[in-house]
């Protein structure tokens, strides 16, 4: 994926691609410019500065880019990296400049290295998930600052319950704390996806630390202790130890004791931790007094439970009603169409339930994004024959980006008629929180903007 920082310019007729053709060839190929008057093809100095990226034609400085073994050799001109970089600028110009004419820059990937050097030489951003922490990592090392902020875009744009852990971890190290708050906000709404991830797996000690610690993390605390020792086994892995209980206990150290065991249900102890292994006989045996004495022991663990998340409630409807024929369900799509203006994760519906009494639906949800898929659950839900709204969730939270439209969905089967809503809205301020509505061609029982079905729609922010 690509993104210029400036649009670029059309090329003259006589030439209309030589520059990008250049720059293509010389990501790998350290091409000089065959003929003369060449300079007379290209129109601005933009165009003619980035025919010399990675170009050896005036070529003063050569990097030697990468770890042994597989280091590539960079043709560079001093007066182009200076001006594009403070640090290329004190190492060619300040007062201790050395007089080489090769570096070695063993700690920077070779493609992330040409990444920066074609933004310094063209004005053109290029990152692909597989090099952009690399390239963040050149741009911080040789202070590139609008490259870096880029970067960190193109990682927050890309951030999902896969990755927060991993990304979580880097944004530490390079010290961009919008990027960090963003993570924390993935894995705290998505904490069971994000701890069930592979990148989990792969994060330092310390970030294990700080997501164990955390009191937000919307997660059962068995998934947690389930996470915590994958984590320690790749752990095992990486330190070549065998991966037995004693070393998992070993490398997981007092992280052990964060994890929030004496708050699990007693069956979830009695029939999962207890007889892991994973605990000491005291250890089990104080935690068994801890839930059932009256004087409880001082356990080494957490004991209180996580505080979650708080869901949020978007209504909108400004009153509901019923008739008494209808709202009815024949097997009927009901669905409507939302967009956010800031990054939400949607955990399920309010439904309206029985007009008539009490009465049982099983509703399949749905959310959908341009006809993808992104969350579905079947679910029984009782209502009481009240007005109120009754909550159905999807297994995990689905995470919504902004400015575009989804579709939530729901087919209801049950015989009885239910309420609906009226007067409904467009728009609607929840907290921070902007949501717009519009209908879905996916609606085919009468749900709309105006009146209908889901009246709410549940969510993390």
């Amino acid at each position: 994926m690509a993104a210029e920082l400036f649009p670029a310019k059309k090329l003259p007729t006589v030439a209309p691609t030589a520059v990008q053709q250049y720059q293509q060839q010389n990501v790998s190929n350290n091409n000089t410019i065959q003929g003369c008057n060449w300079q007379g093809l290209y129109p601005t100095i933009r165009e003619r500065n980035a025919v010399m990226f990675n170009n050896e034609l005036m070529a003063d400085i050569h990097f030697v880019v990468g770890p042994p073994g597989g280091t590539q050799k960079v043709p560079g001109h001093k007066y182009v990296l200076a001006v594009g970089s403070s640090v290329f600028h004190a190492m060619f110009y300040g007062e201790l400049a050395e007089d080489k004419d090769e570096i070695r820059i063993p700690d920077v990937e070779p493609a992330s290295f040409l990444a920066m050097l074609k933004y310094i030489y063209c004005d053109e951003i290029d990152l692909c998930a597989d090099t952009v922490l690399a390239t963040l990592y050149a741009a911080k090392k040789y202070i590139v600052p609008h490259l870096a902020r880029a970067c960190v875009n193109f990682l927050e744009t890309s951030l999902s319950a896969r990755n927060a852990c991993v990304l979580l971890s880097q944004s530490c190290l390079f010290e961009e704390p919008d990027l960090t708050q963003r993570c924390w906000e993935v894995i705290d709404a998505q904490a069971e996806l994000a701890l069930r991830s592979e990148g989990f797996c792969d994060i330092d000690a310390q970030t294990l630390e700080s997501i164990l610690r955390r009191e937000t993390l919307n997660a059962k605390e068995m998934v947690v202790l389930e996470a915590a020792l994958s984590w320690a086994e790749a752990e095992c892995h990486r330190q070549e130890l065998q991966p037995s209980i004693e070393s998992k206990r070993l490398v997981l150290g007092k992280n052990i004791y964060l994890i929030r065991i004496p708050a699990m249900a007693l069956d979830d102890f009695a029939n999962g931790v207890a007889q892991s292994g994973v605990l000491t006989l005291n250890e089990t045996n104080d935690i068994f007094l801890w839930y059932t004495a009256a004087k409880k022991p001082e356990l080494k663990f957490v004991c209180k439970p996580r505080k979650g998340l708080t869901p949020q409630r978007c209504h909108r409807f400004q009153s509901c009603a019923y008739r008494s024929n209808q709202w009815r369900y024949r097997g009927r799509c009901d669905s409507i169409q939302f967009a956010v203006d800031k990054r939400v994760f949607i955990a399920g519906f309010g439904l309206y339930g029985s007009s008539c009494g009490s009465a049982e639906y099983q509703a399949k949800i749905e959310l959908k994004r341009q006809g993808v898929t992104l969350g579905v659950a079947i679910i029984k839900y009782f209502s009481d024959g009240s007005s109120n709204t009754f909550p159905v969730f999807f297994e995990y939270p689905v995470q919504i980006e902004p400015d575009t439209f989804y579709t939530a969905s729901v087919v209801l089967d049950g015989n009885e008629l239910s309420y609906f809503g009226q007067e409904g809205m467009t728009e609607v301020q929840c907290g921070k929180v902007t949501f717009q509505f519009q209908c879905s061609s996916d609606s085919t029982n009468g749900t709309g903007v105006q009146g209908g079905q889901i009246p709410e729609l549940i969510f993390y922010a």
